[in-house]
Order: C-alpha cells, then structure tokens, then sequence
C-alpha cells in the first residue's frame, strides 16, 4: 500500500466529516423559521495515469498498459434547498409567508439589503417594522 492510498482514504474522511457538519447543522435548526437545510456535494479530485509495461496485443505487438488512479474528492459545494416548507398559523398581525418562490426584502442595522424567507415581522419599541435583528423602514 502505497502513501497515496493514505491521502486517497484522507479526502474521502475529510468530505465526509464536512458532509456530518451539514447534517448536524440541519437537524440542529429544523424549528428555525425560515430554515433551508443544505446538502453537501462532492466532485473527484485529479487521476494519476500511470502506464505500466506492456502486454502483447492481438496482431502480437507489445503495447503499453495502463490504469487510472484517483487521487480524492472534496466537497465542491454545500447546496441550500429553497423549495417550500411548512407554513405555520402563529396569530399574529405582522407574520406573512411566502407560497412558491421569492424573497423578503430587508435591511440590515448597517443599512445593507438582505433577503430573507422568514416572515416573523413584530415592532420594536420606537415603531419600526423588525425581523430579529434586520429592520425595515416604517
């Protein structure tokens, strides 16, 4: 076994640890209003071609052999899932939720649009329409 195998096995380890972190952070905010889970996704890393000596071919020439060799994988993107969850009666007069797709647009403290599907809209103490920490003009 040669130490390439090592590193080989060591990316796989490595995208799946990453893999268990989305996973866990999916299960950690399941009752998060708003929450679009995430799905890892992985793509091979580069093969190593090596060409080893030849073998006899049909017509009795000696002609090169050879196998690929990968060297990994890796975690090419951690995907969020934007299809629709379940919307929740809750009583009150600001809550809002959007069916099929779209976004609440919002602004931040710093004044910076953020969007957002969350639609827990409530006032703070001077009027202002706020969702957690993003505030929207009155």
């Amino acid at each position: 076994m040669s130490v390439q195998t090592l590193y080989t096995a060591a990316t796989g380890m490595e995208a799946m640890e990453t893999k268990l972190d989305v996973i866990a952070h999916n299960l950690a905010n399941v009752n998060t209003t708003a929450f679009k889970r995430g799905r890892a996704n992985f793509e091979d890393l580069l093969y190593r071609h090596e060409v080893l000596p030849g073998s006899q071919d049909s017509s009795g020439q000696l002609t090169a052999t050879g196998t690929s060799i990968g060297i990994g994988t890796k975690v090419s993107s951690v995907q969020t899932d934007f299809r629709q969850g379940a919307v929740q009666q809750t009583g009150n007069s600001l809550d809002v939720a959007i069916e099929g797709p779209g976004f609440f647009q919002v602004q931040d403290p710093s004044g910076e649009t953020v969007y957002t599907r969350s639609g827990n809209f409530s006032r703070n103490d001077q009027g202002n329409i706020v969702l957690g920490s993003a505030s929207v003009g009155r």
